[in-house]
């Protein structure tokens, strides 16, 4: 006979505050990484394949990954001082969790489609 248990976590309002402010932090700072390889694809896709000999071609921005976003995160808790309140290692979970959404978001559907 196997026995298993099932607790329930009942947090206090003060600790329900604090987990939803975490959380929305945590969004907002999800969104802001999100954009920026999305900002980043926008600007660096050329919908021409080819052009004449003479052409123009911009500079590329460097690309947003996992390791340079994941280091902005130092500038972002001073910039930002509220971000401090949040633990580390759950702040570097959000370039990583961006990380697989953009390349899944890259590599398409069974279809090949985003």
């Amino acid at each position: 006979m196997k026995i298993s248990y099932q607790y329930k976590i009942k947090p206090t309002a003060l600790q329900v505050e604090k987990i939803d402010k975490t959380l929305e932090k945590l969004r907002c700072q999800y969104n802001y990484l999100l954009a920026q390889r999305f900002n980043w694809y926008d600007f660096n896709r050329c919908p021409i394949d080819r052009c004449p000999l003479i052409c123009h071609i911009p500079e590329l921005k460097e690309q947003p990954n996992y390791y340079n976003q994941k280091a902005s995160l130092t500038k972002l808790k001073i910039d930002r001082p509220w971000y401090k309140d949040v633990h580390s290692q759950v702040l570097q979970e959000a370039p990583k969790k961006v990380e697989l959404a953009f390349d899944r978001w890259l590599k398409g559907d069974v279809n090949g489609k985003k």
